[in-house]
Order: structure tokens, then sequence, then C-alpha cells
């Protein structure tokens, strides 16, 4: 058996593995990415939203200075790249349901922590064919959407005509150490990182990290007339996809669509808009979420050759390409890994685990 020299594995192709894959290869990396495509994978079944105004309190997102003017400049240079369309800015709407919420944002919209956010703040009815807004609302800039599933599929073409990929389950016991890294079949490689999702839970070395898998369920339709922003309130309506969601779902860990997601979605739809719409499908997936709602990235507390890049949660297309980078500046330049973010947050875990 030939010896194939590579500088890293990557295991897993989602948001993760996809923006590593692209960092590296930008570097002129060589690299072996492992992946067995599955229909129902978090980052496929993901409407690709992002949106640095979020949560029920509707706060501006954990690094949203940081991570936005990130993500819009590598999705564009990956544009270029891959030389396919799957970035899409847009403005993002959310009507307002009280004189109370439209006296507070009223407010805000002079706040310098939310003025490069804020598109516009209106008190009276737009859109109205497509949207219930008695109370006007906020239009909000720098959101948009990353259609997943063409941007995955370019990746994987990209990496397979530059490196390779094999379309197959990693398999634990297929991995050895080395003296100078580890060897995967005939693959050497430096270093191997895990960006394997919820998936992580059937790790032989990673399990002990608290990924938890929380269920997503999403509807496709077909509307009419059709919005031409993103409108979200409840759950979100995403154009041209025309995504509908999400719910989610700690206690159901069952591999399927529900009756009761289907209920709700549909609730929040109507509660929403005033189009009609037709319900084309229906998905379910699982996102690896943190106990802090932050990424965990670093090496394993005993194997140096073993890395983690994982737990995005729900906001993978925001936080995947700035982190893809942090972790490429660490392996690459030893640059320090914020203890936010860093796994070693986690070490007593794997000392309570051994």
């Amino acid at each position: 058996m030939t010896t194939k020299n590579v500088d890293y594995i990557i295991v897993g192709q989602g948001l993760a593995g996809s923006c590593l894959a692209l960092q590296f290869l930008l570097r002129q990396k060589r690299i072996l990415l492992i992946d067995e495509p599955y229909a129902h994978a978090a980052s496929i079944v993901a409407a690709g939203l992002f949106n640095p105004i979020t949560g029920r309190q509707m706060g501006k997102t954990w690094l949203a200075d940081t991570l936005f003017p990130y993500l819009h400049q590598f999705y564009r240079q990956a544009e270029t790249l891959l030389q396919t369309r799957f970035f899409f800015p847009m403005t993002l709407y959310r009507p307002f349901i009280s004189v109370e919420e439209q006296n507070e944002w009223m407010a805000r919209s002079t706040n310098d922590n939310y003025v490069s956010y804020l598109k516009e703040v209106t008190t009276q009815p737009i859109y109205e064919p497509v949207v219930k807004n008695s109370f006007g609302g906020l239009l909000l800039s720098q959101c948009g959407y990353l259609n997943t599933t063409i941007f995955l599929k370019a990746v994987r073409d990209f990496v397979n005509s530059n490196s390779r990929v094999l379309a197959e389950s990693f398999v634990n016991d297929e991995l050895d150490f080395t003296d100078t890294g580890i060897q995967y079949r005939e693959w050497r490689a430096t270093k191997i990182i895990f960006c394997s999702g919820a998936n992580t839970q059937t790790s032989r070395y990673f399990s002990w990290l608290p990924i938890r898998p929380l269920k997503g369920e999403t509807l496709s339709i077909e509307p009419q007339p059709k919005p031409e922003v993103i409108l979200n309130r409840g759950v979100y309506v995403v154009p041209d996809i025309w995504k509908v969601g999400a719910t989610y779902n700690k206690e159901d860990q069952s591999p399927a669509i529900t009756e009761a997601g289907l209920a709700e979605l549909k609730r929040g739809l109507d509660e929403l808009v005033n189009f009609s719409y037709q319900i084309t499908g229906q998905e379910w997936g699982f996102r690896p979420t943190t106990p802090d709602r932050r990424p965990i990235l670093g090496p394993h507390p005993e194997y140096e050759q073993l890395v983690v890049f994982n737990g995005l949660g729900t906001k993978g297309v925001s936080l995947a390409p700035y982190f893809s980078d942090v972790l490429v500046n660490w392996l690459e330049n030893g640059a320090p890994i914020d203890q936010s973010v860093s796994l070693n947050r986690y070490k007593s875990l794997y000392s309570k685990s051994a």
C-alpha cells in the first residue's frame, strides 16, 4: 500500500468542515475530506439564514461586529473561487406586535450598537399583501441566506478536483498514531480535524464533549404572492428557496418529521403572513449545540493530533467562516484560541470520563 501524504484530514462536511476545507485550500494546503452524504444533515435541512439581531429580546448577536463583516467577505470570495452563486444578502423584515415595541425600537435606532444593522424602523404597515404588520416593523440590513445545498456541493466538487474526498463514513478502528501525526488507511497527515456535528456523540475520542443534538423541522412552501424580503417573527420565511422554520425541540430525538412540528410551523406561519401557500415538503435535522451556545475548537486533551471544530448550533452560517479562520491560524501559526470557544473550557469533563 502506497502512503499518501496530506497536511490535514477533515472528517465531516457540514458548514464547519466546508469552511475549514476552503480555508486550507486558499492557503495551498493538501487535505483529505471524509464525509458520507446524509439527506438529514443539519447544514442541508437549514434555510441558511444569517441575521445579526436575534432572540426573543432581539439583541445583537454575540460577536456580530466581527462575524458579519467576515462572513460577507468570506462567502463572496468563495463564490468567486467556486464560480457558483449561493450567497444572497437580503433585507429582513420583523413586524412589531405592539406600540410598546415600536417605541422601544425607535429609541434603539439611535444607539450606535445597532445603527449599522438597522435599515429602517417603520410605524406604518408595509408589505401588506404578504405580511401581518398593523404596527409596522423593523427592516434589518446585513441579513440574508446561504443556499447551503448549493454551497456544500460546490465545496465538495472543488475539494475533489484539488485534493480528495472519501464519500463514506469515518471508521475509528482505521485511525493510527504516528511519530509525526496520524495515519488513516494509506493517508498520512499531521492532524485530523473532526467536524462531525451531532454525530460527535458516537465518536471514540470526542463523545465526552457536551454536544447536544437539537432537533429542528422546516417546511417548504409555494406562496402566492411571493414576498421579496425575509420575514421573521415566530418563524422565518426565506424567499427563493421558500423555506419556513424552524422548530427547536430538545426532547424529541426521533429521526423523522412530526405532526407536532408541522402544526407548530403552520401556526407560526399563519400568525405572520397574509399570503396563501401550499406546503410542498417537510424536513428534519439535528443541530450540534453546546451548553453556552459557543463553538468548540481545539486539540484533544490527550492526543494533540486530534482536533475538533464543532458546536455551531443554530448559527453555523455566521460562525463557520470566522472560526474556521481562527482554527487554521492556530494550526498554522500558533495563534491563540480564545477561551470562550476553546475546547479547554470542557477539559474537566474528559478527566471525569477517562
